[in-house]
């Protein structure tokens, strides 16, 4: 309850109420955005696949054209079918790259006009660890989140002298109900991939993303939210 009243109070009266657009809204991660983002005076946008399917242009294009404003979009809509590479079909390979990459590529350039207009806007990509490592039995959805990366950082170039931003998020193996139920042996494997012996919380990263709104200096970037420790 202290970190709501700390956001209400933060909100500038005389401040024109910012907007963001999270995809993927059904998911914890976009539910706790969602919350933070809303403690924080703006006003939130988080379509399910039902009011926003980002594998389907059209349903892009109809949600995007209803909006006047937007600050920010937050590409988190995401899906895995995870196999090892010799058994994967290419329906498992073009769906997963449909929504994870394709899909918030078109989420990007169906908000870029809007942003332009305004002079200003941020697109953060949410991507994985995944993405840096290429797992076993992930060869789909590590591309995908890769791609993202690329996909980021084009975007920053672009579109930065215009006032546009974009930058790229890895929250880390999350602190979940669903890993929270792993078997012990799994999850001590997990653990042991971090240097500091425990997992980022979904709070935590959703907090990181809203602080990020407000260096409007920093752009192109990948952030790492855990502590498995990697080569550059």
């Amino acid at each position: 309850m202290a970190r709501r009243d700390i956001f209400q109070r933060s909100v500038d009266p005389t401040r024109e109420q910012r907007v963001v657009l999270i995809t993927g809204g059904a998911g914890n991660l976009a539910g706790e955005m969602a919350a933070q983002f809303q403690y924080a005076g703006w006003r939130v946008l988080a379509p399910g696949r039902g009011e926003l399917d980002v594998a389907d242009g059209t349903s892009v294009q109809a949600y995007v054209s209803g909006l006047s404003r937007l600050d920010l979009l937050v590409n988190n809509a995401g899906l895995t079918q995870d196999r090892l590479m010799a058994q994967m079909s290419e329906q498992e390979w073009d769906a997963v790259l449909e929504v994870n990459l394709k899909g918030a590529m078109r989420c990007a350039r169906a908000v870029l006009p809007l942003m332009l207009k305004q002079g200003a806007g941020h697109i953060l990509f949410i991507s994985s660890y995944s993405a840096v490592v290429g797992p076993v039995g992930q060869a789909n959805y590590a591309a995908a989140k890769a791609g993202l990366l690329a996909l980021c950082q084009s975007i920053a170039k672009e579109y930065g002298a215009a006032g546009l931003r974009a930058n790229c998020v890895l929250p880390g193996f999350l602190e979940t109900a669903m890993t929270r139920v792993m078997s012990v042996e799994r999850r001590a494997a997990v653990l042991a991939e971090h240097s500091l012996g425990r997992l980022n919380t979904v709070a935590d990263a959703a907090r990181f993303i809203l602080q990020l709104q407000d260096f409007p200096a920093i752009s192109g970037q990948v952030f790492q939210l855990d502590s498995r420790v990697r080569r550059w």
